[in-house]
């Protein structure tokens, strides 16, 4: 039986390469969970989704769209006008405020584009680095690990942290996993934890990560 608990940092990034690979075969060709056809569209959603489910981001971002289809028109947009658009949001109101002002920085700053850098991207309201990874590896293909409640879970669960702050966990996880595999084993992750390894009520019986997960062996 392996001793997950004395394993080497080689034997973490062995054991992460054998995870990915099983999640892989198990979930191809995972992407972005947010409707979008350019970064800017991708930046705004991730923007809307937090603390709300993509599911009713997706709802809402059509109409959003089509009334503000690029970051100068959303720049020039009323706070009034927005707001209804997206009031099933969470925290709409705020949010409004986000995107505008995010908007209006993409337009003066960065002449209407969504900037690469992670430097850059943090300086947007509302953006923190889970955003900033989302959008970094999804529209731009750049390596970023998204820390979000279920990565932060099952990281934990795995064995490939012992902590709770996901800054520290991006750090750390950027140590244990290949820069190739970043954003695709972040996506993979959320989608088995939202599947199988739910935080109330995980199906362990029906992971297939058994043998390589602490939490089982």
């Amino acid at each position: 039986m392996p001793n997950f608990l004395a394993e080497t940092v080689e034997e973490k990034r062995n054991r992460a390469a054998a995870i990915y690979a099983l999640l892989s075969a198990e979930y191809p060709d995972v992407t972005t969970f947010l409707d979008h056809s350019c970064p800017f569209q991708l930046l705004i959603a991730v923007i809307l989704s937090a603390q709300c489910t993509d599911a009713r981001v997706n709802r809402v971002t059509p109409g959003l769209f089509a009334a503000f289809p690029t970051p100068a028109k959303l720049a020039e947009a009323a706070h009034d006008d927005v707001k209804p658009l997206i009031a099933s949001v969470n925290y709409c109101n705020a949010k409004t405020e986000h995107i505008i002002r995010t908007s209006q920085i993409l337009v003066a700053t960065f002449n209407g584009q969504v900037p690469v850098e992670m430097e850059s991207l943090l300086t947007l309201p509302g953006v923190g680095r889970k955003t900033a990874n989302v959008v970094r590896g999804q529209a731009f293909g750049l390596p970023g690990i998204t820390v979000d409640t279920h990565v932060k879970r099952l990281v934990n669960r795995l064995g490939f942290v012992t902590d709770r702050d996901p800054e520290r966990i991006e750090r750390l996880l950027s140590t244990i996993w290949d820069d190739s595999i970043w954003s695709d084993f972040s996506t993979q992750l959320i989608v088995h934890g939202r599947k199988i390894c739910d935080a109330r009520r995980p199906q362990c019986n029906d992971c297939l990560l058994n043998e390589l997960c602490p939490r089982v062996v």
